[in-house]
């Protein structure tokens, strides 16, 4: 037994020695790792071997070359790691650009993922050896676009980034929205303001881009009843003073303009810097409006914003009655010098321009001195756009019954929206309105009255040389001979524009007109 154990642990010595042995081998004979240099040693370190220390007498120190395996490995690790991270880094670039290959493959479609939304398809292109037929193709295929989604601004431009597709690219801008115009009405004790209310909401084409805003002065009760039964198709606010204002003893007669200045100034304040709208259109509780009131405002809204020669746009005509105006000519429009009111728009920038200097009475008037106006005019139309029917009033019906019962009312909607109006601009009609009017033949009074030798329909030119001669003038051939500030109502430079027995005439001072003369009041 103890022959046989020492067998055993002789055999496993020398198992031992034996392997110790080859691995010893192994190691020395294997080439250093590195980059070899002139002497076939490793860099750095010249001819000399890299990372092995010598004993005396030419012996290799073993553990020291286990540890330079150990860190080979190590650092061959740390690069493996390095290499993982940059492809870890690129993988979302890599699918990114798959995903885009596969967009243009499938002829452009686009997904939006974040939103989860259906893709906006756009029409398909021409074929590409279709080129007798690609520019019709293609115009027809964007016609169809915009038509589906008619409230996109298409441009269309080459695309040079998918030619082999031959495709159009389309950059589609959504419109800015419309601009809301709300509707002041000003109202005090009038229950027939219910007319006025019916036809505005007939009419209205959206109650959100037209709210009505009715303003109540006086605090009368039964006319109260009536607005608010109107429910949330109007907006009611209430002038909250109701009390007399302090004026001369002479002007007491005058209370009722005095307290008609303050409600304008308070409801006019309550419009642009409560309710935070940039534009209004004024009315009275006695005014009916035409069938295309709305889209008349509408039209003219883009002209009164981009010239800083008008203040205002009316929908009135002084000399409007039946008769002076052409019943066929109701897209017909002017500028006037004249402040005409009556349905009137007034922009936000303008009203901060009047409201520290608003008058205490009135304010119609002082709109028309010269301080105010400013030589800005407003644009008014041939056939008025409203129509009153309050005789009564502060005024006492002055005018009422020899003028503004006669007013003709537009019956004929007019699509102003879809017309060019850049002829109202200033450069534009200066040019073309002073040579239409003084090229017309100058003839006399008594000649247009009487007609003989007439036979053209017109325009004739009727000239007047003082204040005189044209309130003379005005009073024979049937129109308003007052003049505010030396301006005659409906003119513009002078010239006042009507009909008379069929025939287009203008009223005009000599050629060369320059500027109003204020005593002319």
């Amino acid at each position: 037994m103890v022959r046989k154990r020492g067998s055993l642990i002789l055999c496993g010595a020398f198992l031992f020695v034996a392997c110790n042995g080859l691995l010893l081998l192994f190691l020395w004979g294997r080439p250093p790792i590195g980059r070899f240099g002139e002497g076939g040693g490793a860099e750095p370190g010249g001819r000399e071997e890299w990372g092995v220390a010598k004993r005396k007498g030419g012996g290799t120190n073993l553990a020291g070359e286990v540890i330079r395996l150990a860190e080979e490995v190590e650092s061959e690790l740390e690069t493996q790691k390095e290499l993982l991270k940059q492809i870890q880094s690129h993988r979302s670039l890599w699918e990114k650009r798959r995903g885009m290959g596969r967009r243009q493959m499938d002829g452009g479609k686009v997904e939006n993922q974040e939103e989860h939304k259906p893709p906006l398809q756009l029409p398909p292109g021409p074929p590409k050896d279709d080129s007798e037929n690609k520019d019709q193709s293609q115009e027809k295929n964007q016609q169809e676009f915009v038509a589906a989604v008619p409230d996109l601004k298409v441009d269309t431009q080459p695309d040079n980034d998918i030619k082999e597709l031959n495709y159009t690219k389309l950059e589609v801008t959504v419109t800015s929205p419309q601009v809301v115009i709300p509707i002041l009405v000003i109202a005090c004790d009038r229950v027939t303001v219910k007319r006025s209310l019916d036809k505005l909401i007939q009419y209205r084409p959206s109650a959100e881009l037209y709210p009505i805003i009715v303003s109540q002065d006086c605090g009368h009760a039964e006319t109260a009843r009536v607005i608010g039964s109107y429910g949330s198709q109007v907006t009611h606010i209430s002038q909250p003073d109701h009390s007399d204002i302090r004026v001369r003893p002479e002007h007491r007669k005058f209370q009722g303009y005095y307290k008609i200045a303050r409600h304008y100034r308070w409801a006019l304040n309550q419009v642009f810097n409560t309710l935070s709208h940039s534009t209004v259109v004024i009315v009275e509780d006695d005014l009916e409006v035409a069938p295309d009131f709305f889209e008349y405002f509408r039209a003219l809204h883009p002209i009164l914003t981009s010239d800083p020669t008008l203040w205002c746009v009316s929908a009135w005509n002084d000399n409007g009655r039946d008769g002076l105006v052409d019943p066929g000519k109701a897209d017909l429009l002017y500028r006037t010098d004249f402040f005409p009111g009556l349905g009137w728009m007034l922009l936000k920038d303008v009203w901060a321009e009047l409201e520290p200097k608003w008058p205490t009475a009135f304010w119609d008037d002082w709109m028309r001195h010269p301080e105010q106006r400013k030589e800005r005019s407003c644009i008014r139309p041939e056939i008025s756009r409203t129509m009153t029917f309050g005789r009564k009033g502060v005024s006492l019906g002055q005018f009422f019954d020899q003028y503004l019962r006669y007013i003709k009312l537009n019956t004929d909607f007019v699509p102003f929206t879809k017309h060019d109006l850049s002829y109202l601009m200033k450069e534009n009609f200066d040019v073309n309105f002073v040579k239409e009017v003084y090229s017309a033949p100058l003839i006399k009074i008594e000649e247009l009255q009487q007609g003989e030798g007439l036979k053209a329909p017109g325009p004739y030119r009727v000239q007047y040389s003082s204040r005189e001669s044209f309130k003379v003038m005005a009073r024979n051939l049937g129109v308003m001979d007052d003049l505010k500030s030396g301006v005659p109502r409906a003119g513009y430079r002078g010239v006042v524009s009507f009909l008379s027995r069929g025939r287009r005439v203008f009223l005009t001072p000599p050629e060369g007109w320059t500027k109003y003369d204020v005593s002319w009041s």
